[in-house]
C-alpha cells in the first residue's frame, strides 16, 4: 500500500489500540488497502442504490410507463424482503467459497443486470407488461443485493478490525449522500418532465456503477479459508432454527431489530398523508431524493463513529428518536393549519431518514462485531432472512391498519419502536470501546 493510500485511509478512519486485533495475520498488512477498496466498491453500489430506490425513483418509473397502481404496492416488499429472505438459503454456497469477495462480485453483477433490465423494460414496454417486467427485474436485483449484503459483512469482518468497521460504513454513506443530493438537485433543476428516457438513462448509469464496483472489489486481499463441503453443512432451515433456539443473545438481537422498523416503514405513510393534504405540491421526485442525500451527509460520519463506540446504544437511541419524531408528527397533524403546511412532510421525512441511517449503521456494525469466522456469516444470513419474514408480517399489519387511515399504522410503529429500544438495552456490548 502506498504512503498516499495509508495517509488517505488514516484521514477517513480513526483507529485506536491494536488495529490488527481479531483478524488473520495475512490480512494485517493490508488493512488500509482493503478498507479503501471496500469503500470504493460499496460507494459504487451506493450510487446505484440512489437510482434503484423503491421509495422514490421506481414509483416515478412505474408512473412514467403507465403501470397500474396496484403494482406500486409490490415495490418496497420485493426490494426489501427480497434482499433478506434468500440469505439463509444461499449461505451454504457462500461458505463453500475460499474467498467470500466473489459472492459480493456475483451480487453486484446481478444488481447491474436488474437495473439494466428495468431500463430496457421502460423503453420497450408500456402498462401492465412494463410494470410486471420492472417487478421481475427488481426481484433479480434483490437477490443480488442479498448476496452483497451477506458477503460484504463477512469480508469486512475478515479484513477490518473492530473499531473501524462502522467508520467505513459511515464514509460510504457520506459518498452515497453526496450522490443523492447531486441527483436530487439535478432533477429539481431539470425543470421538465421526468419521463422514461431520463429514468432509463439513470438506470443504465446505475448498472455501469455496479460494473465498476465489481472491478474495485475484486482487488480486496481477503484471507482464504478452507471451504466447507456441502455434505458437512446442515440444512439451512435446521441451522437457522437451531441458531435462533440455542443462541439467546442472537435471538434477542433479531427481535430487537424487528422492532426497529419504525424509521424504515414510517416514511411512506408520512408521504401518503402529505400527498392527501397537499396534492401535487409534494410530488417532486428531486425533493425526496435530496432529503435522503442530506440525511446521509449529516449522519454518515457521525453515526459511523458512534456505531464503533457502541452500536447497541446507537440502536436504542435511534429507535427512541424515530418514535419521538413520528409521535411529534402525529400531534402536529392535530394543530389547525399545520396539516396543510408545506414544511411538515419533507421535514419529517428528512428526520426519519436521518435516524433510519443511524439504525442501519448500528445494526450492521453490531452483527459484524458480535461473532467471528463462519459464525458471522450464519448470523448475518439468519438475521436477515428472519427480518425479511418479520418485515412482511409487520408490513401486512400496517397495511390492514391503514384501511382506517395512515395514522393508526404510524401509532403501531411508534409502539414497536419504543418496545425495541427497551429490549435493546438488554443486549450485551460488543463494540471495540
Amino acid at each position: 500500500m502506498t504512503d498516499t493510500g495509508e495517509s488517505l485511509y488514516g484521514k477517513l478512519v480513526h483507529a485506536e489500540g491494536d488495529v490488527a486485533e481479531g483478524i488473520d495475520e495475512s490480512a494485517r498488512p493490508h488493512i488500509a488497502r482493503n478498507g479503501l477498496r471496500q469503500m470504493g466498491g460499496q460507494a459504487m453500489q451506493g450510487i446505484g442504490d440512489q437510482v434503484v430506490n423503491a421509495k422514490t425513483v421506481l414509483p416515478w418509473l412505474m408512473g412514467a410507463v403507465g403501470a397500474p397502481g396496484v403494482l406500486l404496492a409490490f415495490l418496497v416488499p420485493v426490494r426489501e424482503a427480497g434482499s433478506m429472505l434468500p440469505q439463509a438459503p444461499i449461505t451454504p454456497w457462500v461458505r463453500r467459497l475460499r474467498a467470500r469477495k466473489w459472492a459480493w462480485i456475483a451480487g453486484a453483477a446481478a444488481q447491474g443486470v436488474g437495473a439494466a433490465g428495468m431500463a430496457l423494460a421502460a423503453v420497450t414496454l408500456e402498462g401492465w407488461p412494463a410494470g410486471l417486467a420492472i417487478i421481475v427485474a427488481l426481484a433479480v436485483f434483490a437477490v443480488g443485493r442479498a448476496l452483497c449484503s451477506l458477503a460484504s459483512k463477512d469480508v469486512m469482518g475478515r479484513t477490518i478490525p473492530k473499531g473501524q468497521r462502522g467508520q467505513i460504513n459511515g464514509v460510504v454513506t457520506i459518498l452515497s449522500g453526496a450522490v443523492a443530493l447531486t441527483l436530487g438537485l439535478g432533477l429539481e433543476l431539470w425543470g421538465g418532465d421526468v419521463g422514461t428516457g431520463l429514468l432509463s438513462a439513470m438506470l443504465l448509469v446505475a448498472a455501469l456503477a455496479w460494473v465498476v464496483g465489481m472491478f474495485i472489489y475484486a482487488t480486496v486481499r481477503e484471507p482464504e479459508s478452507e471451504p466447507v463441503p456441502a455434505e458437512e453443512q446442515p440444512g439451512w432451515v435446521a441451522q437457522s432454527w437451531g441458531l435462533l433456539r440455542d443462541d439467546a443473545t442472537f435471538r434477542r438481537f433479531v427481535l430487537v431489530r424487528s422492532l426497529l422498523l419504525v424509521s424504515a416503514l414510517s416514511p411512506p405513510f408520512v408521504v401518503a398523508i402529505g400527498v392527501a393534504n397537499q396534492g401535487d405540491a409534494l410530488s417532486g421526485l428531486g425533493l425526496f431524493v435530496m432529503a435522503q442525500g442530506i440525511a446521509n451527509l449529516i449522519g454518515g460520519r457521525l453515526f459511523g463513529r458512534l456505531a464503533d463506540k457502541s452500536s447497541r446504544l446507537l440502536m436504542v437511541w435511534c429507535a427512541l428518536a424515530a418514535s419521538a419524531i413520528t409521535t411529534a408528527f402525529l400531534l402536529l397533524l392535530l394543530v389547525p393549519g399545520v396539516r396543510e403546511s408545506s414544511w411538515l412532510y419533507p421535514a419529517t421525512y428528512l428526520l426519519l431518514a436521518l435516524v433510519h441511517l443511524g439504525t442501519r449503521l448500528a445494526r450492521k456494525t453490531y452483527v459484524v462485531d458480535m461473532a467471528e469466522g463462519d459464525r458471522r456469516t450464519e448470523y448475518v444470513a439468519v438475521a436477515n432472512t428472519a427480518m425479511g419474514v418479520l418485515l412482511l408480517v409487520t408490513g401486512a399489519l400496517t397495511a390492514v391498519l391503514s384501511i382506517w387511515g395512515n395514522e393508526p399504522a404510524l401509532v403501531l410503529l411508534v409502539v414497536l419502536g419504543v418496545l425495541g429500544a427497551g429490549l435493546g438495552r438488554s443486549l450485551p456490548e460488543v463494540s471495540a470501546r
